[in-house]
């Protein structure tokens, strides 16, 4: 019974020797890892450009598009900006229809503080979430304050004699974008 128990326990320990050997040849180099779907992502690598020469070609680009502010000489502008839970884009002499109260009578000029971009032919500036009030400055006037078309809300029960009419007319103002202006202190 001892014998039987000693040759079983050697057969283990000469297979397990094979099995470590048989494990180690067949494995690749330490080095070398075989080329697969899994080893690389399927998008190409993105070498990153040196910091030194990207801040030098953020000023080249600021420097310039400050030149053209300067002399003006930059075409109409457009802007995006927020206003009444909106965003709207919008050039100078443009009008807009929103469908909510503003605090301000017809003809009074409002300045419009949430730019979220502006841009030209030859740039455009985006600001992270918003441009600064120094950089840039967007007016309208207020031209109209009127109530939508009426729309009729109907809601019927056939057989049961009940009708429910509800006639909604929302509030509307229209402004004019006056002007788009923009200054040259970008940084």
């Amino acid at each position: 019974m001892a014998a039987a128990r000693a040759r079983r326990a050697g057969a283990s320990l000469l297979w397990a020797a094979v099995r470590h050997r048989s494990s180690q040849s067949s494995s690749p180099q330490p080095g070398l890892v075989a080329k697969t779907s899994l080893t690389s992502p399927p998008w190409p690598e993105v070498k990153l450009p040196d910091p030194v020469e990207e801040a030098k070609y953020h000023a080249e680009v600021v420097q310039k598009v400050n030149g053209l502010i300067a002399a003006g000489q930059y075409g109409r502008l457009f802007a995006v900006v927020h206003f009444a839970s909106k965003q709207w884009k919008i050039t100078s002499e443009d009008l807009i229809m929103m469908d909510n109260v503003l605090e301000a009578e017809c003809g009074d000029r409002i300045r419009m503080e949430k730019v979220l971009l502006v841009g030209a032919d030859d740039f455009t500036l985006i600001g992270r979430p918003l441009l600064g009030k120094d950089l840039v400055r967007v007016e309208a006037t207020v031209i109209e304050k009127t109530e939508s078309w009426p729309k009729v809300n109907m809601r019927f029960w056939r057989r049961h004699n009940y009708q429910r009419k509800k006639i909604i007319a929302n509030p509307q103002t229209v402004l004019r974008i006056n002007t788009i202006e923009i200054y040259p202190c970008l940084s």
